[in-house]
């Protein structure tokens, strides 16, 4: 004997959970020649409701465990029961045999392999409860030796009807006692019935090929309310997506909020200024054009452009619009085409608020500037942008032959957009106060500065005549009617290609070239000299020198830098004065 396998690991274990054992038949005693055979048990009817398989519509019935089946009786020979063999070798304790009951179906279960159909009963496991087996009784060999058919004796029948056979030695455990469910018992015959009725019993709830098509009916009808569903979802998302929603359309905004602004901001400076600035509307005999001013003061002095005046010459109308929308009618109080500048006065109007004034030599390149106007007579217009230079010497006008209509300004240089219609307006610093008065923009198809009179659009190039130079000449324009211009007493040629200003051998009326007596001569200038700086700052031209000259007051003092024979030197003179037109 082995001894228990532990893994259970046929065939010295119980059958592999890969194959069930088939029933083991075994052989049974050939009775002696001319012994009666006992009638076969009835067979075991099937269970009610069990349907047989087709796969053992051929097997014949089952066998009840325990019977084996006999040899055919011998020609003429009568069937005989059989009767219990006695052990020859039996003892008088073993104890006989139950009369065999009815026959036992197998459990259902797995079936047994036939592999292992000559392997062991298998061993109970430890702690599983064993159940004694019927004892095998000893068999004589004399018994099994065959005699004369004359001289065998009839048997016997037994007194008790029900037929006793002998108890199998191949058989397996008893069956349990009343009340214990039996073990699964993998040995155990194979009913056909029974695993047709486990197969096609629809009360144990196992799959059975008629739910296929169930199955195949919920899977489609998932898959169409799926594509259904995405359809619908698809067709309501594109409307919803084309048409903005359902209902009426509310878009969401910002709610009220101060009107009240940094008042160093673009928006509070020109809450600021715009009361002061005003519209002018000018009308001539020949020409008509639109401009912008500044309030002065309370009594309705307005600083502006003198060539947005000019159209209206002697007889022609001025009328001034208001930031409230008030308009009156104005007149010329002086004016100066050498300064580009001129001084109207308004009648009848009380309330004015006049404009602070700053001081442009307090400015630098880079500061914040915001300009006020009215370009192409869109009254009050505000840009902003910087100061991008100073001092830049430019000239505007000389549309008059005898060029008695240029201006020389010492310019500031701005990006803010200067349009036409912004002439005569305030160029304002941070705080609100003006700085400048915008006068001329470079165009593009100009090679030079121009009034923004034309029609000429800002390409970011704005120049504004420094405020200190306008209330100079606005002061004297109010006070007396004329301005005054500084002056060295010489004439310049203008026609002079090298750098630096030349002085010119004779004047335009064949006089000479200093003035006698003058600022120029008094400082020892001749005719030729060639003037290079003012006040160490380097001029180019003529008109830079003109320029400069311009941006002092009559009675300051210069000091020139000149260039004779080849050698430099340096004088100083006080300027002198002259009257403007």
């Amino acid at each position: 004997m082995h001894e228990p396998d532990p893994y259970s690991t046929p065939p010295y274990g119980e059958p592999g959970p890969w194959a069930p054992a088939p029933p083991v038949q075994h052989p049974a005693a050939t009775p002696a020649h001319g012994t009666a055979t006992p009638p076969a048990p009835a067979p075991v009817p099937p269970p009610p409701g069990a349907v047989p398989d087709p796969a053992f519509a051929d097997a014949p019935p089952p066998v009840p465990q325990g019977q084996h089946p006999g040899p055919a009786p011998a020609h003429g020979t009568a069937p005989v029961p059989h009767a219990p063999v006695p052990s020859a070798t039996a003892g008088p304790h073993t104890p006989a045999p139950p009369p065999s009951a009815s026959p036992v179906s197998p459990p259902r279960g797995p079936v047994p392999d036939p592999a292992f159909a000559d392997a062991p009963p298998p061993v109970p496991r430890a702690g599983q409860e064993q159940h004694p087996a019927a004892a095998a009784p000893a068999y004589d060999t004399a018994a099994h030796t065959a005699a004369p058919a004359t001289t065998a004796a009839p048997a016997t029948p037994p007194s008790d009807p029900s037929p006793v056979t002998a108890p199998d030695p191949w058989a397996g455990p008893t069956a349990p006692a009343p009340g214990v469910e039996p073990a699964a018992d993998p040995w155990g015959r194979y009913d056909p019935w029974a695993a047709a009725a486990q197969h096609h019993d629809p009360a144990d709830g196992a799959p059975g090929r008629r739910r296929r098509p169930a199955a195949k009916v919920l899977v489609g009808g998932a898959l169409l309310i799926a594509l259904v569903s995405g359809g619908i979802g698809g067709a309501v998302g594109a409307h919803l997506e084309r048409n903005g929603g359902v209902g009426t359309v509310e878009l969401p905004q910002a709610g009220p909020e101060a009107a009240e602004r940094d008042p160093d901001s673009v928006a509070g400076i020109a809450a600021r200024a715009l009361p002061s600035v005003v519209t002018l509307h000018v009308s001539g005999s020949e020409a008509a054009g639109t401009g912008t001013g500044f309030v002065l003061d309370d009594r309705g002095h307005i600083l502006t452009n003198n060539h947005v005046v000019e159209p209206a010459g002697s007889g022609g109308e001025i009328t001034v619009t208001f930031n409230s929308g008030d308009t009156a009618e104005a007149e010329v109080v002086g004016r100066d085409s050498g300064y580009d500048l001129a001084v109207v006065k308004v009648k009848g109007v009380t309330g004015l608020t006049p404009m602070p004034l700053g001081n442009s030599e307090n400015v630098r390149v880079g500061d914040p500037v915001v300009a006020i106007g009215a370009p192409f007579d869109l009254a009050g217009t505000v840009t902003s942008g910087i100061i991008s230079a100073k001092e830049r010497p430019i000239t505007a006008g000389g549309e008059e032959g005898d060029a008695s209509d240029v201006s020389y300004v010492d310019a500031l240089q701005t990006d803010a957009p200067i349009n036409p219609g912004n002439s005569g307006g305030p160029l304002l610093d941070a705080r609100g106060r003006a700085i400048g008065i915008n006068s001329a923009i470079r165009s593009a198809d100009s090679g030079s500065a121009e009034s923004d009179g034309g029609q000429a659009g800002s390409i970011g190039l704005g120049f504004a005549i420094p405020i200190n130079q306008g209330k100079r000449v606005a002061e004297e324009l109010i006070n007396t009617g004329r301005a005054t211009h500084p002056v060295i007493g010489i004439t310049l040629d203008m026609n002079y290609t090298g750098d630096g200003a030349r002085v010119s051998a004779k004047d335009g009326d064949g006089g000479p070239a200093v003035t006698t007596g003058g600022p120029g001569a008094k400082a020892g200038i001749k005719p030729g000299d060639v003037i290079t700086a003012v006040d160490g700052q380097r001029v180019h031209s003529g008109e830079e020198l003109i320029v400069k000259t311009r941006a002092h007051r009559p009675g300051d003092r210069l000091e020139l830098t000149l260039e004779r024979g080849g050698k430099e030197t340096k004088v100083s003179l006080v300027l002198g004065s002259s009257g403007g037109d």
